[in-house]
């Protein structure tokens, strides 16, 4: 083999490990999701009932949650006390729901230019006629490095930003956007505290109605 094919065949494995790599991380990085998305998995679902539950259990439990998200409408999300942090969660592990990893500045609760595609595919979202009087939960979560105390906060003010944009950039109203933020205390990988999994929003529609069969 002579001197240049060496030199040739160096440029490139150079060249195709280069492009490789960039291919990777522009995949990494590409964590935004469609309005589509969105839509698909904030439509009220179709209920399911048990044998021993009527419609007048149904009834019933829609009514309290309906009291109790009216006790939450309109609060400054670090007024929250964590009981009822813990009962919005509680009522959200059953509704239709959305992780969007939405990133933030270092320590800040301003939205990274990575994700702002993200925030407007929400916004979109939420504005559709498709989920016009819906109620929704914007949760926000951070990972666990850092102290509890100032991750809690950090929740809340991230929670309150996305609120923010969307009122001001979509037309929602305020009082159909509860904001609660968890901190820490609801990792989405608790094996590794520190993964930037754990740094997101959710997005829950808290809707009593559900979808027609």
């Amino acid at each position: 083999m002579t001197r240049f094919d060496k030199l040739f065949g160096l440029k490139a494995m150079t060249l195709t490990a280069a492009l490789s790599m960039s291919a990777g991380l522009a995949l990494a990085g590409d964590n935004n999701v469609s309005t589509d998305k969105i839509l698909d998995a904030l439509k009220p679902k179709p209920a399911t009932r048990g044998l021993s539950v009527g419609p007048q259990a149904d009834t019933t439990a829609q009514a309290k949650e309906a009291t109790f998200l009216n006790t939450v409408r309109n609060r400054s999300t670090r007024s929250l006390s964590t009981g009822e942090r813990e009962q919005i969660a509680e009522l959200a592990a059953t509704k239709p729901k959305i992780d969007l990893e939405i990133q933030f500045d270092y320590n800040s609760a301003d939205i990274a230019k990575t994700s702002m595609a993200s925030v407007q595919a929400l916004g979109k979202a939420l504005s559709d006629p498709a989920l016009k009087g819906s109620t929704f939960v914007v949760a926000g979560h951070t990972d666990a490095t850092g102290g509890e105390e100032y991750n809690q906060g950090l929740s809340e003010r991230r929670a309150d930003t996305i609120k923010k944009y969307l009122m001001q950039n979509y037309g929602l109203n305020g009082t159909d956007l509860v904001t609660v933020g968890y901190g820490e205390t609801k990792l989405k990988d608790a094996g590794n505290g520190a993964d930037p999994v754990n740094r997101r929003v959710q997005v829950v529609n808290m809707d009593t109605k559900t979808a027609s069969k």
